[in-house]
């Protein structure tokens, strides 16, 4: 018999529990080792200079990887899950998923995958305040409820910083706690440039993993320095989401897939989501794990 997916239940500690609640995020540090870390890079950078030396006019084909944006300061890749095991390793590394389900509240399913590699923009002034692109990816109403007076949002993201994240470079933004706020997200934007205190920057070593709602309003932040800043993310939503990171898996991708992670991969029809609900006091599971506990496709 297969064994089960086995992930932490509770994946935070109460402090961090308490850290995501107020402010819709939370920086877990040594998630990844730097080896892992360095694994994953060297990993994107073949992929992203693979998809380079495609000739004019390339179709990709399913499985395949894509640029959603090839620019000198700013690649971004998407349909990452079948190009490197590693990328589904990071997809499915028991505590991101036992993280993401904390936050949704029950099973998760992997809606996207992508990566970025940045540089400074050839826009960046020296002194001059920055603006960010703010956004968020769902609304506070449809997407946010309570259990045990704790927050929960049905669509997560961990993204982890592959780089050291000092003050000048380049740290996710976000206006903390905006993810209950229902209010227009540009009237929440004008009231964090009057008042920057409200936006948070990610400062973090490499290993580190930002866990935010999505309804919480968030950006790149201004890269300053002369390192590149170099990201993976995996977005996941309650098990009865659909996947719309892109193109659909390939058959052949799909066959090698365990049945343990069905779920993580497929989702499950209407409201069958497999609650998992903590008290703020609940310890945090300290089981550890390793990107080699994702799964690796042969």
């Amino acid at each position: 018999m297969e064994p089960e997916f086995q992930r932490p239940f509770p994946a935070l500690t109460p402090a961090q529990r308490y850290h995501f609640d107020a402010f819709g995020y939370v920086v877990v540090p040594g998630v990844l080792s730097p080896e892992e870390c360095t694994a994953i890079q060297t990993a994107m950078r073949r992929v992203r200079d693979k998809i380079r030396a495609r000739p004019a006019g390339y179709q990709t084909r399913p499985g395949e990887p894509r640029f959603i944006s090839d620019q000198p300061h700013h690649v971004f890749i998407g349909d990452m899950m079948e190009c490197d095991p590693l990328f589904a390793a990071y997809a499915t590394h028991p505590r991101l998923v036992g993280m993401a389900e904390e936050v949704i509240g029950g099973e998760a399913r992997i809606v996207e995958l992508n990566a970025h590699l940045n540089t400074r923009s050839p826009q960046y002034v020296a002194g001059e305040l920055p603006r960010f692109d703010f956004h968020n990816g769902t609304d506070v109403p449809f997407s946010s409820h309570t259990k045990h007076g704790l927050y929960h949002c049905s669509f997560v993201k961990t993204l982890t910083n592959l780089t050291e994240l000092g003050p000048d470079d380049g740290g996710t933004v976000v206006i903390a706690g905006s993810h209950k706020i229902d209010l227009p997200v540009e009237e929440q934007i004008a009231l964090a440039y009057e008042d920057r205190s409200l936006i948070h920057q990610v400062v973090a070593p490499a290993g580190s993993t930002l866990l935010f709602a999505e309804t919480l309003i968030h950006a790149t932040g201004q890269l300053r320095s002369e390192r590149e800043r170099a990201i993976i993310i995996t977005g996941y939503g309650s098990s009865l989401f659909p996947y719309w990171g892109g193109a659909e898996l390939t058959p052949g991708f799909v066959a090698k897939i365990p049945a343990r992670l069905h779920t993580l991969y497929f989702g499950k029809a209407h409201w069958t989501r497999g609650p998992r609900y903590r008290r703020l006091t609940d310890p945090v599971d300290e089981c550890p794990f390793t990107l080699a506990d994702g799964w690796h496709p042969a």
